[in-house]
């Protein structure tokens, strides 16, 4: 079986957001009890992370880590038509994934005690962005 369903995430710019419940939601209404979720965001200047979600310290740190090796402004950039952090949301991207996988047990998003699934937004403005789950089982 395979089913597949989509939401929309808005975001006050860079920063992360969790979105595991939306996702169990998801799983919920599938019906599956066995299996696997794919989420993927239909963006190139946005990611998706599995990351401690008990301590928001965590993607604080994850943000000041990526903020010191891709830098906003960069000069060694020409791809610059939206903006400063134009070229550096496309490189966040390509180096942390637009989609992801997890496992499905007893009809539930089967995670670690301590793992959420979050977008993460790497463009400085607010946007939205589009989810698309497909849960296979």
């Amino acid at each position: 079986m395979v089913f597949q369903d989509s939401f929309t995430v808005s975001n006050n710019g860079r920063s992360t957001v969790e979105i595991t419940h939306q996702i169990a939601q998801i799983i919920q209404h599938s019906r599956v009890r066995i299996g696997t979720c794919e989420v993927f965001t239909h963006h190139t200047s946005a990611s998706l992370i599995i990351c401690e979600n008990a301590d928001p310290d965590v993607q604080r740190d994850l943000e000041v880590y990526m903020q010191g090796l891709v830098i906003d402004g960069d000069p060694r950039f020409i791809h610059t038509l939206e903006g400063i952090d134009d070229m550096p949301a496309h490189i966040r991207t390509i180096l942390t994934n637009p989609n992801l996988s997890a496992p499905i047990t007893d009809g539930k998003l089967a995670l670690g005690t301590w793992q959420g699934i979050f977008l993460w937004e790497h463009r400085l403005a607010p946007q939205q962005r589009q989810i698309t789950v497909t849960v296979h089982g």
